[in-house]
């Protein structure tokens, strides 16, 4: 018979070499990897909202682009001479100017024939009266015309603002499609892509759906070649498993501020806890991985939209 002491030790052992494996084999399922694809945040075809003659360009294909910077320019002479004519109706006081004399005018008329009493007759003083009534109409119809000036300016303003094509992300144009002298109506002017941030997608076997949140972040090493590891945000998590696949579609955030990081790369993805996420993002890079990486159905990664 085994004295008691000696079991509790045999236990104690069993429980030690238990909690190991179990260590062992979260630190293995943390290290784990999953293909995914580096793609732009967004992909844009610049068009235009008129129709007209390309006067200028003024960025080329790799050229970097802020939000808003103009990007081409259509020939717009009749809407610019259209705006002259609408700035000088709106800033325009001759009218206003001459229709506050004649109610004046008026009033003082108005005034001497009420002082004059009975040396006027009723239909002239009813007449004074008339005119002062038809001073203030007179006067308030001008300042209306003064508001429809303003208005028409403000619209002149947009059609002409309509004839600079201006950029609505910032990026980097992909592509240009025109040149100067060309007729533009409804085709794409440019394309343009948001490289800051990132998007990555990650296609993971239906076991791993309850793992993954919104929020979790995420090791990303891209097959360029340097080995580097940039940490990542998951964003997006697919609420629908592909029946055919078992799988779901993961997406994640990658802050790239200086374009660093390409696009169109295919990566390494490795899911990390906080305390791993916390660090210097050098120290990540310089982290040995292990090589049990897992593929699944990498084809879909460049379906998702």
């Amino acid at each position: 018979m085994k004295h008691p002491a000696h079991q509790v030790g045999t236990l104690l052992i069993a429980l030690l070499l238990v909690l190991t494996v179990r260590s062992a084999l979260a630190d293995q399922n943390l290290a784990v990897e999953f293909e995914g694809l580096i793609e732009p945040c967004e992909m844009v075809n610049v068009g235009t909202p008129v129709q007209g003659v390309v006067d200028s360009i003024n960025v080329q294909r790799s050229n970097t682009v802020k939000k808003g910077e103009p990007l081409v320019l259509l020939e717009a002479s009749v809407e610019n001479a259209t705006m002259e004519r609408a700035r000088a109706m709106a800033t325009g006081k001759g009218e206003l100017e001459l229709e506050k004399e004649k109610l004046a005018f008026a009033l003082r008329s108005l005034a001497r024939a009420e002082a004059a009493g009975d040396a006027l007759s009723a239909e002239e003083r009813e007449q004074a009266a008339s005119e002062v009534a038809l001073a203030r109409a007179r006067l308030q119809k001008a300042e209306e015309n003064q508001v429809l000036a303003r208005l028409d300016l403000a619209r002149a303003r947009a059609l002409l603002d309509q004839r600079t094509i201006k950029s609505p992300i910032s990026g980097i144009v992909v592509d240009r499609f025109i040149a100067p002298g060309e007729f533009v109506d409804d085709q794409p002017l440019l394309r343009l892509a948001q490289l800051d941030p990132l998007r990555v997608e990650v296609i993971l076997p239906a076991e791993k759906f309850k793992e993954i949140a919104a929020g979790m972040k995420a090791q990303v090493r891209p097959e360029d070649g340097e080995g580097m590891t940039y940490l990542s945000t998951v964003v997006i998590v697919d609420k629908i498993i592909d029946p055919a696949s078992g799988t779901f579609a993961v997406r994640l955030e990658l802050p790239n501020p200086d374009y660093r990081v390409p696009s169109g790369l295919k990566c390494a993805v490795r899911f990390v806890g906080e305390d791993e996420a916390a660090k210097p993002a050098e120290t990540l890079a310089d982290e040995p991985t292990r090589k049990s990486r897992i593929v699944v159905n990498p084809i879909l990664a460049t379906s998702i939209h």
